[in-house]
């Protein structure tokens, strides 16, 4: 309210206030109503009128700067009149009777309902200000739980941080605590900062101040086939009273507990399943539990089923769960002692070995090692295995047979040059191709078998002992088996055109006979360079005595090639082109074979005696000249004889064509005029069929009408007569069906009319129980009496009692006549006027 627009006379309500001030006093003093308050001249109303400050129940105010009262709750007052109050301070005002506010006091926020704290719930409260509740005192700083269910106080002194929500631990759970600080907790125990502990009791928890929840923790469920592999962090004793030390190790099974909830102790290294073992099977476990719960370190124990059982921390598996070895008649296990020990009646030291053999079945102790198993192996006549003795060193060849290995004897690897490898792996895939697969055949070689190669027909394969330092000749067809000792001997052959050596690698020498070609640069005495293309027919001359001697030379191609060469050179030197162009063939074989001196003929044969090798014939394929210009004046002429011929036999071949054209023409006309004639006699004879085919038509067609008219005629007489019966009958059958319609109808008539009469009949009788019922109910209702002082009665008196009755008229007679004359009552008794 501004000074300007300040009223003298103030109407305060009830529980209303005002704030006046004094200005000679400068002191504000409160005015409550309700008054009506007469303002002086030096006097101002500050504020107001303004409602009290009414707190309703459970309900509280917060009040700034709040006056000071005294004794009686009297407020308290300065010597000027001034109220005292306490600036910057603040009061909670609870339920009261409603109040005003004194000059300088304040509402803080609103009116506001007490807070009312649900169950599980709590509020944390902080310490603002040093206060004493009860007979404890609370510092600033300090902080604790107000739970509910409950409404909650506030004080100056407390300030609310926030709402705690307790946390409900369910079965197999339980809640990892950590203190903040040192304390003493609900269960009365001491705790230092950092001690971590767990609460597992169900239902709901509320965290102290001081406790901070690290982690809920599920239950682990223990099953007869499950466990749990714990470690301990730190020494303490768990639930089941045992001391654990730290780095301590240990299973808990369902025969301690159904569940188990891991302590802060305790660490989960992992589950641990259970190993169960048939009768037929066997582990062995290294570093065992002893008795006294420690591990065995470098023991191994044997457990053979049927068991169940779990591994305990430090034991492990070696080889995992193993099956029986069951060997049959064919399989031994080669064994070997890994310490000394008594096996039956034998004294076993260690690195002894010896075998089991089947039938059998075995499960090797501790202290045997299972080396290997073995299986006699099945051996053809043309198949071997190459067997080592460990103890002397021997290697030898078993073929032919079924071989069980003894103890000392191993397997032994025959290896061979990368070249006989891979030409034995060309054989087993050339003699394969039908079975291989698109993509080729992988080909390799079981090192332990004895090595084999299938000498082809008419071949020869040499082999050197290098222990007995001696070579044989195998000739094919034949199978080649290598010794321990024995090694192929490879040939490094020339090969392609013209020869080049160490090109073909071969293990068997071809016998012949063969052919093999070469091109072989030439020059004439006129200098002329030719290139000749050379085959050579060859083959070897085997000497049974001495057998070697083809071998002795390791390229025989390029030897020969070679030699042949040289000859064919200096025989074409002595000769000019056009002398060798005219008689080359004859030249060269002159020059290869050599002439006969008692015939002056040219050999048929060269025989190279160093190893054997005969050369039959010689076929110049092609000569062509090395020099350009030469080879194009070749060639010039040959094309120019080409034409020539070519035109020659063109004029040949026109000639012999045109002679064949008049040759052909002249039977062409003849056959023409041979088909002429024939066609005339052709058409003769199809006139003379046309004659008698047309005479043939006339008389048949004569003879088919009248037979046809004869039918026709006899078919009609049958159908008239057909027609007449079937008539007859008809009208036979209309007739009878029409009189006996005419008697269902008759007689159908005749019932309904029964049926009509005796329903008249019955409607009729009907009709007369029903008005005989009807007037004796009437009679019976108006009574004798009634009917006696109606008789009585005059007309007027009549019309009365049967308008009264609901009756027009009524007639009394004997019953004998059934005649209804009650309508006939308006005619006998006269009605009243309207």
């Amino acid at each position: 309210m501004s000074r300007g627009s300040e009223a003298a006379v103030i109407r305060i309500k009830p529980h209303h206030y005002v704030h006046v001030l004094d200005n000679n006093s400068n002191v504000t003093r409160v005015e409550v109503g309700p008054q009506t308050f007469t303002r002086k001249d030096h006097e101002t109303v500050v504020s107001g009128p303004d409602a009290m400050i009414m707190i309703p129940p459970r309900h509280y105010a917060i009040i700034s700067n709040p006056v000071i009262k005294g004794e009686g709750g009297k407020v308290q007052k300065e010597t000027s009149g001034q109220i005292k109050l306490r600036h910057g301070d603040e009061e909670i005002r609870f339920q009261q009777d409603p109040f005003p506010l004194y000059p300088g006091e304040k509402l803080y926020g609103k009116v506001s309902p007490l807070q009312v704290v649900a169950p599980n719930t709590a509020l944390r409260l902080r310490v603002i200000r040093n206060f004493t509740e009860g007979e404890e005192e609370k510092h600033a700083g300090d902080e604790y739980l107000f739970e509910g269910p409950g409404t909650y106080i506030p004080r100056v002194e407390v300030q609310v941080v926030e709402i705690v929500k307790a946390i409900i631990v369910k079965p197999n759970q339980a809640l990892r605590l950590r203190a903040k600080k040192a304390f003493l907790d609900k269960r009365g125990i001491n705790r230092k900062a950092g001690e971590e502990w767990l609460v597992s009791e169900s239902g709901g928890y509320l965290p102290g101040v001081n406790e901070e929840v690290v982690q809920t923790i599920e239950a682990y469920i223990l099953t007869d086939k499950k466990a749990l592999h714990l470690e301990a962090t730190n020494t303490f004793v768990d639930v089941f009273g045992k001391e654990r030390k730290a780095g301590e190790e240990w299973l808990v099974t369902l025969s301690d507990a159904e569940t188990h909830i891991p302590d802060v102790f305790e660490k989960v290294i992992g589950e641990v399943k259970i190993t169960t073992l048939t009768s037929r099977q066997y582990c062995v476990v290294l570093d065992p539990i002893g008795k006294d719960g420690k591990p065995q370190m470098g023991k191994r124990e044997l457990r053979k089923g049927e068991i169940s059982f779990f591994l305990r921390p430090g034991e492990k598996l070696e080889s995992g769960i193993q099956n029986v070895h069951v060997l049959d008649s064919e399989e031994a296990i080669l064994l070997r002692a890994r310490e000394a020990f008594k096996d039956g009646d034998k004294i076993r030291k260690p690195g002894d070995r010896w075998m089991i053999y089947g039938p059998d079945d075995y499960v090797p102790p501790v202290a045997v090692e299972i080396v290997e198993k073995r299986r006699a192996i099945a051996l053809d006549e043309n198949e071997g295995i190459y067997v080592r003795d460990i103890t002397s060193g021997r290697v030898r060849m078993v073929t032919g047979r079924a071989y069980m290995l003894e103890p000392n004897e191993v397997l032994w690897e025959k290896n061979l040059p990368p070249v006989v490898d891979e030409l034995l792996a060309k054989q087993h895939t050339s003699r394969d191709r039908a079975d291989q697969p698109k993509g080729g055949v992988d080909f390799r070689r079981n090192k332990t078998k004895v090595v084999t190669f299938r000498t082809p027909h008419n071949s020869a394969v040499q082999i050197y002992d290098y222990k007995a330092k001696e070579a044989r000749v195998v000739f094919g067809p034949e199978l080649v088996m290598l010794g321990p000792d024995e090694q192929f001997t490879i040939l490094s052959l020339s090969g392609e055109i013209p020869k080049r050596p160490d090109v073909i690698k071969s293990l068997t020498l071809l016998l012949g006979p063969d052919f093999m070609t070469d091109v072989v640069v030439v020059e004439t005495s006129d200098h002329a360079r030719l290139s000749l293309k050379v085959s050579y027919n060859w083959h070897f001359e085997v000497d049974k005595k001495d057998t070697q001697k083809i071998f002795q030379v390791p390229d025989f191609v390029g030897d020969a090639c070679k030699a042949i060469a040289s000859r064919v050179r200096g025989a074409v030197a002595g000769h000019s082109f056009d002398a060798f162009h005219k008689a080359s063939a004859e030249l060269i074989r002159t020059a290869v074979f050599g002439l006969d001196p008692e015939t002056n003929e040219p050999r048929n044969r060269l025989t190279f005696s160093s190893n054997n090798l005969v050369i039959t014939n010689i076929d110049i394929q092609s000569v062509e000249p090395v020099d350009q210009r030469t080879r194009d004046a070749l060639q010039k002429s040959v094309q120019l004889a080409i034409e020539i011929t070519t035109k020659s036999q063109e004029a040949e071949a026109r000639h012999e064509a045109e002679r064949r054209e008049q040759e052909a023409k002249g039977r062409l006309e003849r056959q023409k005029i041979n088909d002429e004639a024939e066609a005339e006699k052709a058409r003769k004879s199809l006139l003379e069929l046309q004659a008698q085919s047309a005479t043939v038509e006339a008389s048949g067609q004569a003879t088919a009408e009248a037979r046809a008219r004869a039918a026709a005629a006899a078919i009609e007489g049958e159908a008239a007569v057909k027609q007449a019966q079937l008539q007859a009958e008809a009208s036979l059958i209309k007739g009878e069906a029409e009189l006996e319609e005419t008697k269902q109808k008759q007689s159908a008539e005749i019932d309904h009319q029964k049926a009509l009469n005796e329903l008249e009949v019955t409607k009729a009788k009907e009709l007369s129980r029903i008005e005989a019922k009807k007037f004796r109910d009437v009679v019976h209702a108006i009574g004798p009496n009634t009917i006696k002082t109606i008789a009585q009665a005059g007309p007027e008196m009549q019309a009365k009692l049967l308008q009264g009755l609901g009756l027009k008229g009524f007639l009394i007679t004997d019953g004998n006549s059934p005649i209804n004359l009650f309508n006939t009552a308006g005619g006998l008794v006269g009605a009243p006027s309207q």
